[in-house]
């Protein structure tokens, strides 16, 4: 249920390759013209719900031809407007397909101003490479950042989504970058964030970790021993450019941030996550005669809304955060009312995996408070969980 978009980086100059004749150094003033970018943002956002490329493109080519700085243009214009597209769909205003399109030329807009005189630059300041964590396809949040290093004067080296860990760690001995930028908008891939980070630090590279996935304040960041954390691009180029975090020691383990995976309930919650899956489908069949009469596609629906929520409970287990799952039951909640959905399902569910999972403490903590934010609490906002594009 993720939006799976790929990009690919842009050609970048060498470090020390000359610049282009049009380059501009990165010392040069940032925001020279820092006009209301309110009227873009509205503009972008029509053409982006409308499907309408070239529009888009071509609204950013403009804006750079009367002098908007790059750098604004890219957070405060398409950034916002990627915001909305993630928000109309929570609210069931856009429909996947309508958010995939909308994402991609969010995209085709990035490149548009890459290839723009106003962006090009002098890669004076060192290497950083800039990928997403392993299974996650959100990828705009990393190409931001990318285009936002660049415009500082930064060599960068955009991998772009969903990057195997033994392929990153491949590049970073090839190309020997000052730090990795490590970008997740999934809660449930944190896991893998973590094997990430472990990996690199290993390779003496330090990680500056960013994106919804890592929780509110970079709560999760820390906790899985990231060298630093920012919460968007700009406070992240910043962060780089003023204190870059040294270069770690190789001997960090995953256990030694958290000692609770000695109990092994994520590694179990993990292996028979499809057992749990078909075991709460057939509670259900029983609990809930209507649930009989569902045809395929409704039956094949619950069932990855059953996976989801494995998945976020394995990742509570993995962080020993019950928070993170309650929190994502409430959204859950939230987007089946924007749908029309009934929720009263939920909480029997929750149930039925409790009882599944009877032997395993933190589990059974974490299921049951799910069921209580469910009876405690009406659906949260929309916030940054499986499907936020």
């Amino acid at each position: 249920m993720s939006t799976r978009l790929r990009t690919a980086a842009p050609a970048t100059a060498a470090p020390d390759a000359p610049a282009p004749a049009t380059a501009r150094p990165h010392a040069a003033p940032r925001h020279a013209v820092a006009p209301d970018t309110a009227p873009l943002e509205t503009a972008l956002w029509e053409a982006a719900f409308a499907g309408d490329e070239y529009t888009a493109t071509g609204l950013v080519r403009q804006a750079l031809d009367e002098g908007h700085d790059p750098e604004s243009m890219l957070l405060d214009v398409i950034a916002r407007v990627q915001v909305k597209v993630g928000e109309e769909w929570a609210a069931n205003r856009m429909s996947i397909a309508q958010e995939h399109a909308a994402t991609a030329i969010n995209e085709r807009a990035v490149a548009a101003l890459s290839l723009h005189p106003a962006a090009r630059t002098v890669p004076d300041r060192g290497r950083i490479t800039v990928a997403c964590v392993d299974g996650e396809w959100h990828a705009l949040p990393a190409r931001l950042l990318s285009e936002v290093l660049r415009l500082r004067g930064w060599h960068v080296d955009y991998l772009g989504a969903q990057v195997p860990v033994p392929h990153l760690i491949g590049h970073l001995h090839r190309t020997g970058p000052q730090l990795v930028a490590l970008s997740g908008s999934i809660a449930t891939r944190l896991p893998a964030a973590h094997a990430t980070i472990t990996a690199c630090q290993a390779a003496g590279v330090p990680v500056v970790a960013g994106g919804a996935a890592f929780g509110a304040g970079g709560r999760y960041a820390r906790l899985l021993g990231a060298d630093a954390w920012a919460a968007d691009a700009r406070s992240a180029a910043d962060r780089i450019q003023s204190s870059p975090p040294a270069r770690p020691d190789s001997g960090h383990q995953p256990l030694d941030d958290l000692p609770h995976l000695d109990d092994q309930e994520y590694t179990m919650v993990t292996r028979t996550r499809t057992t749990l899956v078909r075991s709460v489908m057939r509670g259900l069949d029983e609990a809930f005669p209507a649930v009989r009469q569902y045809d395929d596609l409704q039956r094949e629906r619950t069932a990855e809304d059953l996976a989801h929520i494995v998945d976020f409970l394995a990742t509570a287990l993995y962080l020993d955060d019950p928070e993170l799952f309650t929190d994502f039951i409430a959204w859950t909640a939230s987007i089946l009312t924007a749908r029309g959905v009934p929720v009263h399902s939920l909480p029997p569910a929750l149930h039925i995996l409790a009882a599944e999972l009877k032997d395993f403490p933190r589990a059974q903590r974490t299921l049951h408070l799910g069921t209580d934010r469910l009876g405690a609490a009406s659906p949260v906002p929309f916030a940054p969980a499986r499907n936020h594009p």
